[in-house]
């Protein structure tokens, strides 16, 4: 099939690189001429674990190709994707749907025969219907239906994700897209991957329940880890404890330093303002983003109070800057928050993280970055675990405590066992476990994943 994904940005790109990989053509779209020009160049903006050696090959092989002319994508496409922007809007918090708007009437515009027009941006339920009356309105002429995908695509498992998903979701009006979605998923049906047809609007809201479920899940286990710590438990047993549970699973019970990215702060954000426009107010979800966004902040005071109450004229190590592993996303990370809460101290940052770097000089200032996780160590006072990185597992601790003015780990992801961090002469705090419990974390090498 012949294929238009407007926006070459992380789901675009992913979306259009695995498509092109079934053996559809392909063309990604995007008004950034700086960045077509290094996807043609063989550039990949984004760091996403083999995204680059899949665009290659289906640009060698002709599938897929990088252009700024939309009108030349749209006009021989079977199907259509729109994979632009949804950001938080400024002052409300809803989400930003103008990208989205500006997308449907440049299709419009470019339309030729029949085509499937598909959201595969994150949006607010009633956006279908938005896009389906800019397009009727730009051009009454157009044959064509909308048709809502949205995408369940993970940071640094993007590509699993997309070829062997839990479900694809297609929500459609018109039984004309069905043949055209189950042809452009046919490939997957080896992999027998479940494809849910619904409502347009139920698709919609799929997307935003799946991702504010997710996020209440990382949160209350921070909540319990709070509790733990107050009341002599263990968070990662109470965690594999309940974990165990199928009716719960254990996925998203690592209690952390809260939630970041691309997704779950905005459409959170934007769920709750869904609820108060429909009258149906997400209280859970409200309570789920007002605390996960102290718990930043309160991560940054854990760090200070492990150095005594008092960081300034100190300098604390922060390992891992990016919201999660395997990626270079900064997008409310919680290292903002907790170096911004360290710098308000008074205390002097050194960070180091493998990816993240670049993406952080825009988000922070006033902070050293080092070329690995031992320059970062050297004189610091404090060295804190933020990101889980799968090479800071298993740190030289002896060389560690040697560089190092005062030999204290915090670890804000709960890697290391505080026996083998005390043994090697460590002061060590942890998520969700009191001085007073049995050591119950991993090793540094079970607890990869």
């Amino acid at each position: 099939m012949r294929i238009a994904m407007i926006g070459a940005g992380y789901v675009g790109l992913v979306s259009g690189a695995c498509f092109s990989d079934y053996g559809h053509n392909v063309t990604c779209v995007d008004m950034d001429k700086d960045k077509i020009a290094r996807l043609t160049n063989g550039e990949i903006p984004i760091f996403e674990p083999g995204l680059g050696a899949l665009v290659a090959s289906n640009v060698h092989s002709g599938r897929l190709s990088f252009t700024t002319d939309l009108q030349e994508a749209v006009v021989d496409a079977d199907v259509v994707f729109i994979a632009v922007g949804t950001p938080s809007r400024r002052g409300d918090g809803h989400a930003d749907l103008s990208y989205v708007h500006a997308a449907a009437a440049d299709i419009a515009k470019a339309l030729d025969g029949f085509t499937v027009i598909v959201t595969k941006s994150t949006v607010p339920v009633g956006t279908g219907d938005d896009v389906e009356r800019i397009i009727a309105e730009t051009n009454s002429d157009a044959d064509f239906v909308v048709v809502s995908n949205p995408e369940f695509l993970r940071e640094g498992a993007a590509i699993e994700d997309f070829k062997r998903p839990d479900r694809i979701v297609v929500g459609l009006e018109d039984d004309r897209a069905r043949p055209v979605m189950e042809e452009v998923y046919r490939p997957l049906y080896l992999n027998q991957a479940p494809l849910m047809f619904t409502g347009r609007r139920t698709a919609e809201l799929i997307k935003y329940a799946a991702n504010a479920f997710l996020a209440m899940k990382i949160t209350f286990i921070n909540e319990m880890a709070d509790l733990c710590e107050k009341a002599g438990g263990d968070v990662q047993a109470v965690a594999r404890g309940i974990g165990l549970d199928k009716r719960i699973g254990s996925k998203f019970l690592n209690a952390g330093p809260g939630y970041g990215g691309s997704c779950f702060p905005k459409d959170t954000l934007a769920l709750v303002k869904t609820g108060q426009d429909f009258d149906a107010p997400m209280r859970l979800i409200e309570t789920t983003v007002s605390v996960n966004d102290q718990r930043k902040r309160a991560m940054g005071r854990k760090v200070i109070a492990a150095c005594g109450g008092d960081v300034r004229g100190k300098t604390i190590a922060i390992l891992g800057l990016t919201f999660k592993p395997n990626t270079d996303d900064m997008r409310d990370a919680p290292s903002i928050a907790i170096i911004q809460t360290l710098r308000d101290a008074g205390a002097t940052v050194r960070a180091y993280d493998p990816e993240g770097m670049e993406m952080a000089k825009a988000a922070l200032e006033g902070v050293e970055y080092t070329a690995n996780a031992y320059d970062a160590a050297t004189g610091a006072d404090c060295l804190v675990l933020v990101t889980e990185w799968n090479q800071f597992r298993s740190l030289d601790l002896r060389r560690i405590h040697e560089v190092m003015a005062t030999p204290s780990l915090v670890d804000l992801r709960n890697i290391y066992r505080r026996n083998e961090i005390e043994t090697a002469g460590f002061a060590y705090t942890s998520i969700g476990r009191s001085d007073q419990t049995t050591d119950q974390a991993p090793s540094a090498l079970e607890a990869v994943e």
